[in-house]
Protein backbone atom coordinates (compact mmCIF):
# COMPACT_ATOMS: atom_id res chain seq x y z
CA UNK A 1 0.00 0.00 0.00
CA UNK A 2 1.22 3.51 -0.77
CA UNK A 3 1.95 5.78 2.17
CA UNK A 4 -0.17 8.60 0.74
CA UNK A 5 -3.25 6.35 0.98
CA UNK A 6 -2.68 5.97 4.72
CA UNK A 7 -2.19 9.71 5.08
CA UNK A 8 -5.38 10.49 3.13
CA UNK A 9 -7.42 8.22 5.42
CA UNK A 10 -6.14 9.95 8.56
CA UNK A 11 -6.41 13.47 7.17
CA UNK A 12 -9.98 12.89 6.06
CA UNK A 13 -10.78 12.61 9.77
CA UNK A 14 -8.29 15.26 10.93
CA UNK A 15 -7.60 17.77 8.12
CA UNK A 16 -4.17 19.47 8.35
CA UNK A 17 -5.89 22.87 8.13
CA UNK A 18 -7.19 22.31 11.68
CA UNK A 19 -3.76 22.14 13.29
CA UNK A 20 -2.55 25.05 15.39
CA UNK A 21 -0.01 27.51 14.00
CA UNK A 22 2.82 26.24 16.19
CA UNK A 23 2.29 22.61 15.22
CA UNK A 24 4.14 20.46 12.69
CA UNK A 25 1.77 17.61 11.87
CA UNK A 26 2.16 15.65 8.66
CA UNK A 27 4.73 13.44 6.97
CA UNK A 28 8.04 14.20 8.69
CA UNK A 29 10.24 11.46 7.24
CA UNK A 30 9.73 9.48 4.05
CA UNK A 31 8.11 9.71 0.64
CA UNK A 32 4.33 9.72 0.10
CA UNK A 33 4.89 7.24 -2.74
CA UNK A 34 6.71 4.72 -0.53
CA UNK A 35 5.22 1.24 -0.12
CA UNK A 36 4.23 0.48 3.46
CA UNK A 37 3.22 -2.86 4.90
CA UNK A 38 3.05 -2.37 8.65
CA UNK A 39 2.64 0.63 10.95
CA UNK A 40 3.69 1.11 14.56
CA UNK A 41 1.27 3.37 16.45
CA UNK A 42 2.64 5.51 19.27
CA UNK A 43 2.12 8.69 21.25
CA UNK A 44 5.75 9.81 20.87
CA UNK A 45 8.51 8.88 18.45
CA UNK A 46 11.60 8.21 20.55
CA UNK A 47 14.80 6.32 19.82
CA UNK A 48 13.36 3.29 21.61
CA UNK A 49 10.23 3.47 19.43
CA UNK A 50 12.33 3.48 16.26
CA UNK A 51 14.24 0.44 17.58
CA UNK A 52 10.90 -1.26 18.23
CA UNK A 53 9.76 -0.49 14.69
CA UNK A 54 12.93 -2.04 13.30
CA UNK A 55 12.51 -5.13 15.47
CA UNK A 56 8.85 -5.58 14.51
CA UNK A 57 9.40 -5.00 10.80
CA UNK A 58 7.35 -1.79 10.67
CA UNK A 59 8.15 0.59 7.83
CA UNK A 60 5.91 3.36 9.18
CA UNK A 61 5.57 5.06 12.56
CA UNK A 62 2.36 7.00 13.19
CA UNK A 63 2.62 9.23 16.24
CA UNK A 64 0.52 11.88 17.91
CA UNK A 65 3.36 14.21 18.87
CA UNK A 66 5.68 15.35 16.05
CA UNK A 67 9.33 14.52 16.65
CA UNK A 68 10.24 17.64 14.65
CA UNK A 69 8.72 20.92 15.80
CA UNK A 70 11.30 23.31 14.41
CA UNK A 71 13.56 23.20 11.39
CA UNK A 72 16.65 20.99 11.68
CA UNK A 73 19.82 22.78 10.59
CA UNK A 74 22.03 19.70 10.75
CA UNK A 75 21.88 15.93 11.31
CA UNK A 76 24.87 15.10 13.47
CA UNK A 77 23.18 12.96 16.09
CA UNK A 78 23.92 15.47 18.85
CA UNK A 79 20.39 15.24 20.31
CA UNK A 80 17.56 12.73 20.41
CA UNK A 81 15.58 14.45 17.65
CA UNK A 82 18.46 14.20 15.19
CA UNK A 83 19.18 10.60 16.20
CA UNK A 84 15.53 9.59 15.70
CA UNK A 85 15.40 11.12 12.22
CA UNK A 86 18.76 9.60 11.24
CA UNK A 87 17.77 6.13 12.45
CA UNK A 88 14.44 6.30 10.61
CA UNK A 89 16.07 7.34 7.34
CA UNK A 90 18.81 4.73 7.68
CA UNK A 91 16.23 1.96 8.14
CA UNK A 92 13.71 3.23 5.55
CA UNK A 93 11.06 3.96 8.18
CA UNK A 94 8.61 6.76 7.48
CA UNK A 95 7.37 8.97 10.34
CA UNK A 96 3.96 10.62 10.22
CA UNK A 97 2.48 12.78 12.99
CA UNK A 98 -1.12 13.84 13.56
CA UNK A 99 -1.24 16.21 16.51
CA UNK A 100 -3.44 19.26 17.12
CA UNK A 101 -5.55 18.60 14.04
CA UNK A 102 -6.60 15.37 15.76
CA UNK A 103 -7.07 17.29 19.03
CA UNK A 104 -9.41 19.74 17.32
CA UNK A 105 -11.98 17.42 15.73
CA UNK A 106 -15.24 16.41 17.34
CA UNK A 107 -15.62 12.98 15.75
CA UNK A 108 -12.84 10.42 16.20
CA UNK A 109 -10.66 13.01 17.92
CA UNK A 110 -8.51 12.88 21.03
CA UNK A 111 -11.13 14.37 23.34
CA UNK A 112 -13.99 12.13 22.25
CA UNK A 113 -11.75 9.17 23.07
CA UNK A 114 -11.18 10.55 26.58
CA UNK A 115 -14.91 11.18 26.89
CA UNK A 116 -15.62 7.55 26.02
CA UNK A 117 -13.23 6.36 28.71
CA UNK A 118 -15.08 8.52 31.24
CA UNK A 119 -18.52 7.53 29.95
CA UNK A 120 -19.55 11.09 29.08
CA UNK A 121 -22.74 11.70 27.11
CA UNK A 122 -24.10 14.67 25.12
CA UNK A 123 -20.59 15.68 24.10
CA UNK A 124 -19.78 18.91 22.26
CA UNK A 125 -16.78 21.11 21.57
CA UNK A 126 -15.85 23.33 24.51
CA UNK A 127 -14.31 26.18 22.45
CA UNK A 128 -15.46 25.93 18.81
CA UNK A 129 -13.18 27.21 16.06
CA UNK A 130 -13.94 30.52 14.37
CA UNK A 131 -13.54 31.45 10.70
CA UNK A 132 -13.57 27.85 9.48
CA UNK A 133 -16.93 27.93 7.69
CA UNK A 134 -18.06 29.32 4.35
CA UNK A 135 -21.45 29.68 2.72
CA UNK A 136 -21.52 28.41 -0.85
CA UNK A 137 -24.29 29.66 -3.12
CA UNK A 138 -24.79 27.74 -6.35
CA UNK A 139 -27.16 28.47 -9.25
CA UNK A 140 -28.17 25.52 -11.38
CA UNK A 141 -30.95 24.64 -13.84
CA UNK A 142 -33.98 23.36 -11.99
CA UNK A 143 -33.67 20.10 -13.91
CA UNK A 144 -30.21 19.45 -12.38
CA UNK A 145 -30.88 20.75 -8.86
CA UNK A 146 -31.21 17.33 -7.23
CA UNK A 147 -27.99 16.04 -8.79
CA UNK A 148 -26.03 19.17 -7.83
CA UNK A 149 -27.37 19.09 -4.27
CA UNK A 150 -26.42 15.43 -3.87
CA UNK A 151 -22.93 16.17 -5.21
CA UNK A 152 -22.46 18.99 -2.70
CA UNK A 153 -23.55 16.73 0.16
CA UNK A 154 -21.28 13.92 -1.03
CA UNK A 155 -18.35 16.35 -1.13
CA UNK A 156 -18.83 17.25 2.52
CA UNK A 157 -21.12 20.29 2.42
CA UNK A 158 -24.36 20.76 4.32
CA UNK A 159 -23.38 19.50 7.78
CA UNK A 160 -24.75 21.45 10.75
CA UNK A 161 -24.11 19.90 14.17
CA UNK A 162 -26.02 16.61 14.40
CA UNK A 163 -27.68 17.18 11.03
CA UNK A 164 -26.43 16.56 7.51
CA UNK A 165 -27.65 17.25 3.97
CA UNK A 166 -28.76 20.73 5.09
CA UNK A 167 -29.45 23.29 2.35
CA UNK A 168 -31.58 26.33 1.59
CA UNK A 169 -33.25 26.45 -1.83
CA UNK A 170 -34.98 29.18 -3.81
CA UNK A 171 -36.65 28.73 -7.18
CA UNK A 172 -36.24 31.55 -9.69
CA UNK A 173 -35.29 32.48 -13.22
CA UNK A 174 -31.88 33.22 -14.60
CA UNK A 175 -30.93 34.92 -17.87
CA UNK A 176 -27.82 34.83 -20.02
CA UNK A 177 -26.70 35.36 -23.59
CA UNK A 178 -24.58 32.65 -25.09
CA UNK A 179 -21.09 33.28 -26.41
CA UNK A 180 -19.02 31.48 -29.01
CA UNK A 181 -18.73 28.19 -27.14
CA UNK A 182 -22.24 28.07 -25.75
CA UNK A 183 -23.48 24.64 -24.76
CA UNK A 184 -26.36 23.99 -27.22
CA UNK A 185 -28.23 22.07 -24.54
CA UNK A 186 -28.34 25.20 -22.36
CA UNK A 187 -28.88 27.96 -24.92
CA UNK A 188 -28.06 29.36 -28.35
CA UNK A 189 -25.16 31.57 -29.30
CA UNK A 190 -26.04 35.25 -29.41
CA UNK A 191 -29.52 34.78 -27.99
CA UNK A 192 -30.73 35.80 -24.57
CA UNK A 193 -31.99 32.73 -22.73
CA UNK A 194 -34.18 32.50 -19.66
CA UNK A 195 -34.06 29.33 -17.56
CA UNK A 196 -35.83 28.03 -14.50
CA UNK A 197 -33.03 27.87 -11.96
CA UNK A 198 -32.51 26.77 -8.38
CA UNK A 199 -30.42 28.74 -5.93
CA UNK A 200 -28.81 26.34 -3.46
CA UNK A 201 -27.02 27.49 -0.31
CA UNK A 202 -24.93 25.17 1.86
CA UNK A 203 -22.33 25.45 4.61
CA UNK A 204 -18.85 24.26 3.64
CA UNK A 205 -15.91 23.82 6.04
CA UNK A 206 -12.73 25.34 4.62
CA UNK A 207 -11.04 21.96 5.00
CA UNK A 208 -13.61 20.40 2.62
CA UNK A 209 -13.69 23.15 0.02
CA UNK A 210 -11.57 21.41 -2.61
CA UNK A 211 -13.51 18.16 -2.56
CA UNK A 212 -16.82 20.04 -2.59
CA UNK A 213 -15.68 21.99 -5.65
CA UNK A 214 -14.53 18.79 -7.38
CA UNK A 215 -17.94 17.23 -6.75
CA UNK A 216 -19.71 20.36 -7.98
CA UNK A 217 -17.72 20.45 -11.22
CA UNK A 218 -18.60 16.84 -11.95
CA UNK A 219 -22.34 17.38 -11.43
CA UNK A 220 -23.02 20.89 -12.73
CA UNK A 221 -24.18 21.19 -16.37
CA UNK A 222 -22.75 24.67 -17.04
CA UNK A 223 -19.25 24.97 -18.51
CA UNK A 224 -19.01 28.16 -16.41
CA UNK A 225 -20.48 27.29 -13.01
CA UNK A 226 -22.49 30.08 -11.46
CA UNK A 227 -21.52 30.16 -7.78
CA UNK A 228 -19.97 32.34 -5.10
CA UNK A 229 -18.50 31.73 -1.67
CA UNK A 230 -18.88 33.93 1.42
CA UNK A 231 -16.68 33.61 4.53
CA UNK A 232 -18.58 33.26 7.80
CA UNK A 233 -17.72 34.23 11.35
CA UNK A 234 -19.95 31.49 12.77
CA UNK A 235 -18.34 29.15 15.28
CA UNK A 236 -17.88 25.68 13.82
CA UNK A 237 -19.35 23.20 16.29
CA UNK A 238 -17.53 20.23 14.72
CA UNK A 239 -14.02 21.52 15.44
CA UNK A 240 -12.22 23.31 18.21
CA UNK A 241 -10.50 22.95 21.56
CA UNK A 242 -11.61 20.73 24.42
CA UNK A 243 -14.91 18.99 24.96
CA UNK A 244 -17.89 19.17 27.27
CA UNK A 245 -20.09 16.26 28.33
CA UNK A 246 -22.23 14.95 31.15
CA UNK A 247 -22.01 11.88 33.34
CA UNK A 248 -25.00 9.58 33.23
CA UNK A 249 -24.92 9.43 37.02
CA UNK A 250 -23.45 12.28 39.11
CA UNK A 251 -20.41 11.46 41.23
CA UNK A 252 -19.64 12.98 44.61
CA UNK A 253 -16.75 15.41 44.28
CA UNK A 254 -14.61 13.68 46.89
CA UNK A 255 -14.78 10.45 44.87
CA UNK A 256 -14.31 12.07 41.45
CA UNK A 257 -10.46 12.14 41.39
CA UNK A 258 -10.32 8.40 42.05
CA UNK A 259 -12.84 7.86 39.24
CA UNK A 260 -10.70 9.89 36.81
CA UNK A 261 -7.50 8.15 37.92
CA UNK A 262 -9.01 4.71 37.32
CA UNK A 263 -10.78 5.62 34.06
CA UNK A 264 -7.64 7.09 32.50
CA UNK A 265 -5.27 4.52 34.01
CA UNK A 266 -3.24 7.27 35.67
CA UNK A 267 -0.64 6.59 38.33
CA UNK A 268 -1.30 9.83 40.23
CA UNK A 269 -3.67 12.77 39.96
CA UNK A 270 -3.52 16.37 41.16
CA UNK A 271 -6.76 18.17 41.91
CA UNK A 272 -8.32 21.18 43.58
CA UNK A 273 -10.88 21.39 46.37
CA UNK A 274 -13.73 18.97 45.51
CA UNK A 275 -17.15 20.37 44.68
CA UNK A 276 -20.20 18.65 46.22
CA UNK A 277 -21.23 16.77 43.04
CA UNK A 278 -19.85 16.36 39.54
CA UNK A 279 -22.29 16.05 36.63
CA UNK A 280 -21.00 18.27 33.82
CA UNK A 281 -17.37 17.60 32.86
CA UNK A 282 -15.00 19.54 30.59
CA UNK A 283 -11.89 17.83 29.19
CA UNK A 284 -8.86 18.61 27.07
CA UNK A 285 -6.17 16.10 26.23
CA UNK A 286 -2.58 17.22 26.74
CA UNK A 287 -1.85 20.75 27.94
CA UNK A 288 -5.21 22.45 28.39
CA UNK A 289 -4.81 25.09 31.08
CA UNK A 290 -5.66 27.72 28.46
CA UNK A 291 -9.27 26.45 28.56
CA UNK A 292 -9.85 26.78 32.31
CA UNK A 293 -11.90 29.97 31.87
CA UNK A 294 -13.92 28.37 29.08
CA UNK A 295 -14.65 25.39 31.31
CA UNK A 296 -15.80 27.73 34.07
CA UNK A 297 -18.03 29.70 31.72
CA UNK A 298 -19.58 26.47 30.45
CA UNK A 299 -20.81 25.63 33.94
CA UNK A 300 -18.64 22.52 34.22
CA UNK A 301 -18.37 20.98 37.66
CA UNK A 302 -14.93 19.59 36.83
CA UNK A 303 -12.22 20.13 34.23
CA UNK A 304 -9.77 17.36 33.33
CA UNK A 305 -6.49 18.19 31.56
CA UNK A 306 -2.72 17.94 31.92
CA UNK A 307 0.26 20.18 32.64
CA UNK A 308 -1.59 22.58 34.95
CA UNK A 309 0.78 24.98 36.73
CA UNK A 310 0.56 25.91 40.41
CA UNK A 311 -1.04 29.33 39.96
CA UNK A 312 -3.43 28.02 37.30
CA UNK A 313 -5.12 25.80 39.86
CA UNK A 314 -6.31 28.98 41.60
CA UNK A 315 -8.26 29.90 38.45
CA UNK A 316 -10.91 27.34 39.41
CA UNK A 317 -11.95 29.84 42.12
CA UNK A 318 -13.50 26.98 44.14
CA UNK A 319 -16.39 26.94 41.67
CA UNK A 320 -15.07 23.97 39.70
CA UNK A 321 -12.68 21.10 40.29
CA UNK A 322 -9.52 20.94 38.22
CA UNK A 323 -8.14 17.41 37.85
CA UNK A 324 -4.70 16.90 36.32
CA UNK A 325 -3.86 13.23 35.74
CA UNK A 326 -0.96 14.16 33.42
CA UNK A 327 -0.23 14.96 29.78
CA UNK A 328 0.65 11.42 28.77
CA UNK A 329 -2.25 9.98 30.72
CA UNK A 330 -4.87 12.07 28.89
CA UNK A 331 -3.46 11.31 25.44
CA UNK A 332 -2.26 7.72 25.72
CA UNK A 333 -5.41 6.38 24.06
CA UNK A 334 -4.68 8.29 20.84
CA UNK A 335 -3.09 5.18 19.38
CA UNK A 336 -6.49 3.50 19.62
CA UNK A 337 -7.85 6.30 17.42
CA UNK A 338 -5.23 5.66 14.76
CA UNK A 339 -6.06 1.96 14.77
CA UNK A 340 -9.80 2.63 14.48
CA UNK A 341 -9.38 5.12 11.62
CA UNK A 342 -7.14 2.80 9.63
CA UNK A 343 -9.11 -0.38 10.28
CA UNK A 344 -12.29 1.26 8.99
CA UNK A 345 -10.61 2.16 5.69
CA UNK A 346 -8.08 -0.66 5.38
CA UNK A 347 -9.24 -3.68 7.44
CA UNK A 348 -6.31 -5.80 6.24
CA UNK A 349 -3.55 -3.28 6.86
CA UNK A 350 -1.25 -4.37 9.70
CA UNK A 351 -0.95 -2.04 12.69
CA UNK A 352 0.77 -2.59 16.02
CA UNK A 353 0.44 -0.67 19.27
CA UNK A 354 3.86 0.37 20.48
CA UNK A 355 4.90 -1.40 23.67
CA UNK A 356 7.44 1.31 24.46
CA UNK A 357 6.43 3.46 27.43
CA UNK A 358 7.27 6.97 26.26
CA UNK A 359 6.12 9.03 29.25
CA UNK A 360 9.24 11.00 30.30
CA UNK A 361 7.75 11.64 33.77
CA UNK A 362 8.36 9.11 36.51
CA UNK A 363 6.49 8.92 39.82
CA UNK A 364 7.62 8.09 43.35
CA UNK A 365 5.03 6.98 45.89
Amino acid sequence: MKLFEIIEAIEKVAPPSLQEDYDNSGLLVGSPQAEVKKALLTLDTTEAVVEEAIKEGCDLIISHHPIIYRGLKRLNGTNYVERVVMAAIKNNIAIYACHTNLDNVLKQGVNIKIASKLGLKETRILKPMQNQLMKMTVFTPHSHADAVREALFAGGAGNVGNYDECSFNIHGQGTFRGGENTNPVIGKRGERTMLDEQRIEVLVPKSNFKQVMDALRNAHPYEEIAYYVSPLENAWQDAGSGMLGVLENPIQGEHFPAFVKESLQAEVIRFTQPVPWVKKVAICGGSGAFLIKNALQSGADAYITGDVKYHEFFDAENRMMICDPGHYETEQFTIELFAEILSEKFPNFATRFSQTYTNPIQYHY
